[in-house]
């Protein structure tokens, strides 16, 4: 109802567990990498635990979309089920056929467990894996949970044949700590609880869901609303999702383009049923900020002091915590390093890249790849510029003013800046290898040597690729350097200008400064695109203003069907 008053392409705020609106906190990449790791544990069991509405669901949903296309899942919804009922359908999910026994007799436990045995057998023998997903598994009873523990019996002498994700709310951990379910705990290869969102944390989940819906323009939440909706909503992204749709509503029925603490009150009010409690006064903060800042201390100096006394004990501890690293978030400010330069290459500035020039049975293991020099030169071809044999990236920045800039990130903060870049790829015999990204669509990118594209479904992607990412970028005039508060020149104007084209406003005139004002604006738009909201202008921040504002750069294509 309120999509075109806020100029929303769609309701930003249902509560269905859509992958596209996932927003990756730390504490979601972390689950999310627990569950990836899980998938070449070698069988066992990983729990992912957390509160109801804390995004359990939707990040099963997106884990589901980068499993390997040799992965068979069987996905389980409603666990309230006795053994029998469990092994029928975890048997029909995987699509295993279980005859019946002798004179026609239901099939019994031991019949649904040798067919099950023999699928996974084949499936192994073909080089595939197979995963078992429970969702609301706090409802298994105990029983059923050893039967699922004796599949992971299911075994050759290299590696257990069944991978079993069991997803559920927190009394799942008490259920797996119980004295009689012992063995199923050591069978546990990694587990993660999934809290809620902090302060900061909530605001970019608003930003992210408003931008991923079409917003254009600045947060439709003031400071203050916020705030007082994190705390009202305790963080947890269901509970913010009511509550921010309810309130976008009521903005919308008086007419008003921002949301204000009034109005997050009475949407808590309609949503829950209860009186919300009152927002402490400044004082009270201030006695609580105090309180919180002495216990911090208190409890930071009885650590240093146990870590005086333990020693290197503590420091191997904290080393070897946790099954699955974690992602760092994309910073604003400088994203991707300058490259030093590179040194002189033999490969020659490829052909035009078409579809046509595509290969189906092109192989990226079996393409001679090209070293970092000439792989800045295809990289160049893109912007239609033309390379020697002199170093590629001072030659761009004498004669073109690009930038070439190189960076190790996460694949879900490359996407954003959709622009062509190069991908440190590592073939089959483990060497690692520049190979260009030139396409992207919600399955495959599109990566191209020499005019031959090869389109590389996401999840391979994600197998083989190294995270390293290269690009080039050209920096607005008078740019020496990320732009932080206070400071003047063309490089801000640009900044301001582009700003104002984000926003829709008028384009202010030259002599602008890094003032409150505009550093306001650039928070905004920083939360706006999932950058860390620091108000400091570098690449990332320039790259992506030049992507909303529609300024001319090669962009990445759709992967078409000749493509793939």
């Amino acid at each position: 109802m309120y999509e075109s008053f806020f100029g929303l392409r769609q309701a930003p705020f249902t509560i269905a567990p859509d992958p596209r609106y996932l927003f990756l906190s730390e504490r979601h990449r972390e689950a999310l990498a627990h569950l990836l790791y899980g998938l070449e544990g070698g069988g066992g069991f990983v729990l992912l635990s957390g509160e109801i509405g804390a995004g359990k669901t939707t990040l099963c949903r997106a884990f589901l979309e980068q499993v390997p296309a040799h992965t068979h899942v069987a996905y389980v919804f409603n666990p309230k089920l006795d053994a029998v009922e469990l092994l029928q359908t975890i048997c029909g999910e995987f699509g295993v056929p279980v005859p019946p026994g002798p004179g026609h007799e239901a099939p019994t436990i031991k019949d649904h467990i040798d067919a099950l045995n023999a699928f996974l057998l084949q499936v192994h023998a073909e080089g595939g894996h197979s995963v078992l997903i429970i969702d609301e598994a706090q409802n298994l009873s105990a029983d059923v949970l050893e039967q699922l523990r004796l599949l992971t019996n299911l075994e050759t002498t290299e590696r257990k044949l069944l991978q079993i994700i069991l997803i559920g709310q927190p009394e799942l951990r008490g259920m797996v700590a119980r004295p009689e379910l012992e063995q199923l705990a050591q069978r546990v290869i990694a587990r993660y609880h999934l809290g809620p969102l902090d302060e900061a944390d909530t605001a970019r989940y608003l930003a992210h869901r408003l931008s991923v819906a079409g917003l254009q323009g600045e947060l439709p939440f003031d400071v203050r609303a916020v705030q007082r909706l994190h705390a009202l909503s305790g963080g947890v992204p269901r509970k913010i999702n009511l509550l921010a749709d309810r309130a976008l509503l009521g903005a919308y029925a008086a007419g008003r383009a921002k949301v204000d603490t009034t109005l997050v009150e009475r949407a808590a009010r309609e949503v829950f049923d209860t009186t919300p409690p009152a927002a402490p006064d400044s004082a009270s903060r201030r006695r609580r900020s105090r309180r919180r800042s002495r216990s911090e201390w208190a409890v930071w100096g009885l650590a240093v002091g146990v870590a005086v006394l333990l020693g290197g004990s503590v420091g191997w501890w904290l080393g070897h915590q946790g099954e699955a690293p974690r992602a760092a978030p994309l910073a604003a400010s400088a994203p991707l390093a300058p490259v030093a330069k590179a040194s002189a290459a033999a490969a020659s500035v490829p052909a035009a890249m078409t579809p046509a020039a595509s290969s189906a049975d092109a192989s990226p293991e079996a393409w001679t790849l090209p070293d970092e020099p000439s792989a800045w030169r295809q990289l160049a071809a893109t912007w239609n510029v033309q390379l020697g044999e002199a170093d590629p990236c001072a030659d761009l920045q004498r004669n073109t003013r690009l930038l070439c800039l190189r960076a190790t990130l996460p694949w879900n903060q490359v996407r954003p800046l959709d622009r062509p870049g190069w991908l440190l790829w590592r073939d089959a015999q483990g060497q690692e290898r520049p190979v260009l990204l030139v396409g992207l669509d919600e399955r495959v990118a599109l990566l191209s040597r020499d005019g031959v594209l090869q389109a590389v479904p996401l999840e391979r992607l994600a197998r083989d690729w190294r995270g390293v990412f290269a690009t080039l970028w050209r920096p607005p005039d008078g740019y020496s350097g990320a732009l932080t508060a206070g400071r003047s020149g063309p490089a801000v104007d640009a900044l301001a200008q582009g700003l104002a084209r984000w926003a829709g406003q008028p384009l202010p005139e030259p002599g602008a400064t890094l003032d409150a004002a505009l550093l306001a604006r650039l928070q905004a738009f920083q939360r706006a695109q999932g950058l860390v909201d620091d108000g400091v202008a570098g690449p990332a921040t320039f790259m992506l203003l030049n992507r909303v504002t529609g300024v001319a750069e090669p962009r990445l294509r759709r992967p078409d069907a000749a493509a793939r």
